[in-house]
């Protein structure tokens, strides 16, 4: 028998299809990205020149790959490539990327370990960010483990300077995407708190 789930990737199609059916216009044809064509193992070099060889960024402010869903991936790719999303950087980098090579591309860093981060937990802020978190309700979407699912980003063992920047991008409406969940989740969200919680994803599975 035939099966009729979608893959990943022709999911995050349907939800482009979406909003374009809302009136968002398709971007005009242009300068594909550097990726676009390469062979794979060159593709993921480009990619982790910022990202890191593995999928674990060095870099402050760029956000780990490894261990993502790969609907997150595809997603997010798929967004900047049709400027839903807009960033200086990722903009141009996904311009023109075929939904093949997306998709290839997040099952390979869905598939790398996450590094531990450096340094050590602070016990009292990885306590705080835990009591926020819970009154948040992030584990509804993001699993209990914070391993993320789905569209739903992995939060464990992401860079903490990377979370802090995308959680005040979504409460200070700066991020842009179609999805507005998290806008009205961090609306009002202070930056102490802010701060606590992305110390406790970031050191979440540290000691296992």
């Amino acid at each position: 028998m035939r099966s009729t789930r979608r893959a990943p990737w022709r999911r995050a199609l349907v939800a482009w299809g979406g909003a374009a059916a809302l009136g968002i216009a398709a971007p005009a044809a242009a300068e594909e990205a550097p990726a676009v064509g390469l062979p794979f193992e060159e593709q993921v070099q480009v990619c982790g020149a910022c990202h890191g060889s593995d999928g674990n960024s060095q870099q402050a402010g760029t956000p780990s790959l490894a261990g993502q869903p790969e609907l997150t991936i595809v997603n997010q790719m798929i967004y900047f490539r049709e400027r839903l999303r807009q960033n200086e950087v990722m903009t141009p980098q996904a311009r023109g990327l075929p939904d093949a090579e997306i998709q290839a591309l997040a099952a390979y860093y869905h598939e790398q370990p996450v590094a531990a981060p450096e340094g050590d937990p602070d016990p009292e802020l990885k306590s705080r960010g835990q009591e926020l978190a819970a009154q948040q309700r992030c584990a509804s979407c993001h699993q209990s483990d914070y391993r993320g699912r789905e569209q739903m980003p992995r939060l464990a063992g992401q860079r903490e300077d990377y979370l802090v920047a995308a959680m005040v991008a979504y409460r200070e409406r700066t991020r842009g995407g179609p999805d507005t969940t998290m806008i009205d989740v961090m609306r009002g969200v202070p930056d102490e708190d802010i701060e606590a919680m992305a110390h406790y994803f970031t050191y979440l599975h540290a000691e296992e």
